[in-house]
């Protein structure tokens, strides 16, 4: 039987991927109602959700997952049916060099996060109500040059941030399994699109190369990723909270495995044409670095279980979702520019005071 929640708790909202899901649920969704739970830390930005300022099915509260009385708060005020969780620290390199923040948000914060939503689910408050953890791919660790994840690969992360994710991947489990919660678990492979923090591969690329700056390759730059276009993801995830059974783990794949040099290389092809220079000048600023410490060398997703079971598939190529990736960044500079500066927290700021609504 289909779910359909009505209002949704999601977290991390203001980031790259929660911004892109609450646009495509509010647009496919009339009636429905969205409150945004985000503590704005360097990656959350509001103005990836201007227009929706004033739109009564959307709400945005300055707040921390750990935060039990406001999580509280907030699901028992809005009758929250589902939340839909992407709050958590998600860089690896980030994660190497202080790994005690990834702990406290992605394992302590997520248990607080189940534990009120527990208390609400038993309260009785909703009748029908999802939680679903938003994962990734890394937290099944490294494969060789061929075979693919499954959702029964077992866990095996190899950085602070994968271990992270995993634990609170385990902590949902829990969650079902121990108290019969209805949870919902996905893992995803590398986004890319519009509203991408710009320390990620893709928006970076693009930025230097505007910016005729060196583009930093890791390794030998061989190590391959499998990509999927965040608006690919953002139906994958609706499509996974309103049909899938409680308790399943879905994983998500754009059925697009790249290697990065070779990522560098198109972009810096595609760029070359768009910024009106000479064919191969932009691959002039690839810069070979030493290598990320824990590097896993290929990721690759099985989405098969996600399309036999829910009809899902990806709609977007990767040559047709770069492409436009890269328009939309080029006609977005402000954004960029506001971004890569820190101008967006003065909005933050300015916008809630650092309060909460």
């Amino acid at each position: 039987m289909a779910f359909s929640p009505k209002s949704l708790l999601v977290t991390g909202g203001a980031g790259f991927i929660g911004a892109n899901f609450i646009h495509s649920f509010i647009a496919g969704n009339p009636g429905s109602k969205v409150t945004n739970l985000d503590c704005l830390t360097y990656a959350g930005n509001l103005k990836n959700l201007t227009s929706l300022e004033g739109n009564p099915s959307y709400n945005f509260v300055k707040g921390d997952i750990g935060d039990a009385a406001l999580v509280a708060q907030k699901l028992s005020e809005q009758r929250v049916d589902a939340v839909v969780h992407f709050a958590a620290e998600s860089h690896v390199d980030r994660s190497i060099t202080g790994p005690e923040i990834f702990v406290r948000t992605n394992v302590l914060g997520t248990q607080v996060l189940l534990e009120e939503s527990r208390k609400h689910w038993q309260s009785g408050i909703v009748t029908d109500f999802r939680f679903l953890q938003i994962s990734t791919d890394e937290v099944y660790g490294s494969l060789g040059d061929t075979g693919y994840f499954t959702e029964e690969t077992p866990l095996a992360a190899n950085s602070p941030y994968s271990a992270s994710k995993a634990g609170a991947d385990l902590l949902v489990r829990a969650y079902h399994e121990t108290f019969g919660m209805p949870t919902l678990n996905t893992r995803c492979s590398n986004n890319y699109g519009p509203y991408h923090f710009p320390e990620k591969l893709i928006p970076l690329l693009i930025h230097n190369i505007i910016n005729k700056s060196p583009l930093p390759v890791y390794g030998d730059g061989l190590n391959v990723r499998d990509w999927l276009h965040v608006r690919d993801h953002a139906v994958a995830i609706e499509t996974v909270l309103k049909t899938a059974a409680p308790g399943s783990i879905y994983n998500i794949g754009g059925n697009n495995e790249w290697k990065n040099i070779d990522i560098v290389n198109l972009v810096c092809d595609l760029l070359d044409a768009r910024l009106g220079r000479a064919s191969g000048e932009n691959r002039k600023l690839i810069t070979f670095v030493k290598d990320r410490l824990g590097h896993d060398r290929r990721y690759a997703i099985d989405a098969t279980k996600l399309k036999n079971d829910l009809n899902w598939s990806p709609s977007y190529t990767f040559e047709q979702g770069i492409a436009e990736t890269i328009d939309w960044y080029l006609a977005n500079q402000e954004w960029v520019s506001e971004v890569t500066s820190g101008a967006y927290r003065e909005y933050c700021q300015g916008q809630y005071g650092g309060g909460v609504s």
